[in-house]
């Protein structure tokens, strides 16, 4: 995206802050765990971590783990919610941690916010050689109908999809991290991950997302309206709770 519309967008979860600490999934723990496998130690920096989705799935694993999260209003419920580990203001491009003192970096559902010109010799700078930069992203399964019939009527708005990820977005992403001289070629890989939803709180979290939050009130209102009457009428959904099916998907390198 452009870089004005990548600001915009990146600085919106502030004002749902809560809310998006309510309602948007964790992390499978075998993505986390594929992911620091490399790792030559502990030592784990989460990187835009937001209320701290992928930052307690690190700690039950038994990292030593330190968010740094750029929104104070974030960085805030992470806090909250995660009173023993260290959080720290700091983006991907300015990371307020010493050379060479973290075995990895991981960024969930965030990797895409950073200004890579920047963040990729930044997050190099911190990491020790052989040290593993990883992203990871939840993708809602739209090779089940329903979800993609969600996906339609969202017009593209309610989340990363698989065939997103697959056709495209994994490309960009894997691009976007091949930082010669820095980071070895990327690795990709997916992990099954079901969440229980309902209706109500399915509609909850789409409208975290941040097209939503940069949409005005109106237009918001009448697309959260379409995909709450298309939820209602879906046999898979209309009953109460039900399963959402996702992947977590993961890239992964190791520092040079």
């Amino acid at each position: 995206m452009a870089a004005d519309e990548r600001v915009l967008r990146g600085s919106s979860f502030g004002g749902v802050a809560a809310a998006y600490a309510e309602h948007r999934p964790d992390y499978a723990v075998d993505a986390v765990r594929w992911a620091l496998e490399p790792a030559p130690g502990p030592r784990v920096l989460d990187l835009g971590a937001g209320t701290g989705k992928l930052t307690a799935t690190l700690v039950a694993l038994g990292a030593d783990v330190t968010a740094v999260e750029p929104d104070p209003a974030m960085r805030a419920e992470l806090q909250r919610l995660l009173p023993e580990v260290r959080a720290m203001a700091g983006s991907a491009e300015a990371i307020p941690l010493p050379d060479a003192s973290v075995d990895a970096v991981l960024a969930g559902q965030a990797l895409h916010w950073f200004d890579m010109a920047v963040a990729g010799p930044e997050m190099a700078r911190v990491l020790v050689p052989g040290g593993i930069l990883a992203g990871l992203w939840n993708v809602n399964d739209d090779r089940v109908d329903w979800v993609a019939e969600v996906e339609r009527i969202s017009e593209g708005s309610a989340s990363l999809t698989f065939s997103g990820w697959n056709a495209h977005s994994a490309d960009i992403r894997l691009a976007a991290m091949d930082l010669p001289g820095l980071f070895s070629p990327p690795e990709r890989a997916e992990f099954p991950h079901e969440l229980r939803r309902t209706a109500e709180s399915l509609l909850a979290t789409i409208a975290t997302h941040s097209k939503l939050l940069v949409m005005d009130d109106e237009a918001r209102t009448a697309l959260l309206g379409r995909i709450a009457g298309y939820l209602a009428r879906a046999p898979e959904t209309a009953a109460g709770e039900f399963t959402l099916p996702m992947l977590t998907g993961v890239l992964r390198a190791r520092r040079e």
